[in-house]
């Protein structure tokens, strides 16, 4: 084993390391861990400093990675907006602390063209993004994961809240153990391939044992705080970045109640979203919900809250991480938004025309949103799952098109 721990220090984190079970090989890469090459992606925040100085500790040859991903600027004292100025300042100072190397990669180029721009396109479209997922899907799991490849690593860790698990057929993705960190709604577009050279050495454990580690190590980001915002958004501010990356593209236009009424006004669809109540400015008597945009005819439709029920869903741009192939009827549960339980559906396929059949309505589903796969067997095992491209159902506030046929 390998840090710059010493004396009850080294004791009393070697004995936490068995006690959660984090002991011997966690990666399961055999052999002797000082043979093995790890490149840790480290965003400055307690779980991936953890990841690093836990693999270090065990004898792996850790190599730390840190992304700049954007141009900090104001944010750049900012703490909680990944990848900002502060935070590559903390990945550094922890690589140094427990002496392994510590790369910063300016990626901004990269991470522009592949989530920022995309996201204010998403939202000019009338959709509701999720860049997180972006990220993870091209500049993190693709770009970087190539990189630590052409370094010779043997396999990439992240500090995320999820688990990889050996498996009859391979390696499947599987829920955190703690279900209030866990991460799979975002990680679900990770492939095969990626899955193969990924490692997830905290997903068995929860935060309060994860800072338990980084006292031990005595990580200055043990108390830091949990990202809170979107990283390249740190004041909440979405508006803002789609004028700026896509200035004068949103236009004002019509706010309609699902019956036809034109109830007033907007400044853009980018500044509403499906299932938003509040700061609808208009007043008619009873609640009304955004039900649907429209951004070609820039137009917002508002409805009751039972016009915002859906039951079917189009998808786009499928991974699927299932041992069997993807087919008509399977059952299936699946989440549509990430603060939501995984709930019952069956799968429509159609050809290339692909989506789910909820076993019951559900409210406030939003095109541009992902909708993940989860076995009906075991919650736990993430299935893969795709982007929600349209909506119909039961209330009125669907696109109107079936989903096959």
């Amino acid at each position: 084993m390998t840090t710059l721990l010493t004396g009850d220090a080294a004791t009393r984190a070697d004995a936490l390391l068995s006690e959660l079970n984090l002991s011997g090989d966690p990666l399961g890469l055999g052999g002797r861990p000082g043979d093995h090459r790890v490149v840790v992606a480290m965003s400055g925040g307690v779980d991936s400093s953890v990841t690093a100085a836990v693999l270090h500790r065990l004898g792996y040859d850790v190599v730390g990675v840190t992304l700049q991903l954007y141009d900090h600027g104001a944010a750049i004292a900012k703490k909680g907006a990944c990848c900002a100025g502060q935070d590559i300042y903390d990945a550094k100072r922890v690589a140094e602390a427990c002496g392994f190397p510590h790369y910063v990669l300016d990626y901004e180029s990269r991470f522009r063209e592949a989530v920022i721009e995309e996201f204010a396109d998403t939202y000019l479209a009338g959709y509701t993004p999720i860049p997180c997922v972006r990220c993870n899907q091209t500049v993190k799991f693709a770009d970087l994961l190539e990189t630590a490849k052409q370094l010779g690593a043997r396999c990439m860790a992240t500090g995320h809240y999820i688990q990889r698990v050996e498996g009859e057929n391979g390696p499947e993705l599987r829920r955190a153990a703690d279900a209030g960190k866990d991460q799979s709604y975002f990680l679900f577009a990770t492939t095969h391939e990626q899955l193969d050279f990924l490692r997830f050495p905290l997903g068995h454990l929860n935060k309060d044992q994860t800072r338990r580690l980084a006292e031990a190590f005595g990580l200055i980001v043990a108390d830091k705080p949990d990202s809170q915002d979107i990283c390249f958004v740190p004041n909440g501010r979405y508006v803002d970045i789609v004028e700026k990356v896509r200035p004068g593209a949103s236009r004002p236009g019509k706010i309609v109640h699902v019956d036809g009424r034109v109830l007033g006004e907007h400044e853009g669809v980018i500044r509403y979203t499906v299932g938003q109540r509040r700061g609808l400015q208009i007043a008619v008597g009873e609640p009304l919900y955004v039900v649907r945009l429209d951004a070609d005819k820039a137009e917002v439709i508002v409805g009751p809250r039972e016009a915002l029920e859906v039951d079917t869903i189009a998808l786009k741009d499928i991974n699927w991480l299932g041992d069997e192939a993807l087919s008509d009827g399977a059952p299936v549960r699946v989440k549509v938004r990430s603060t939501r339980p995984p709930v019952p559906a069956a799968l429509s396929v159609d050809g290339d025309m692909i989506g789910v059949v909820l076993a019951k309505g559900e409210e406030g589903v939003a095109p541009g949103q992902a909708c993940v796969f989860y076995s009906p067997d075991d919650e736990d095992r993430v299935l893969g799952g795709g982007w929600i491209a349209r909506t119909s159902g039961r209330g009125t506030g669907g696109t109107g098109v079936r989903l096959i046929g």
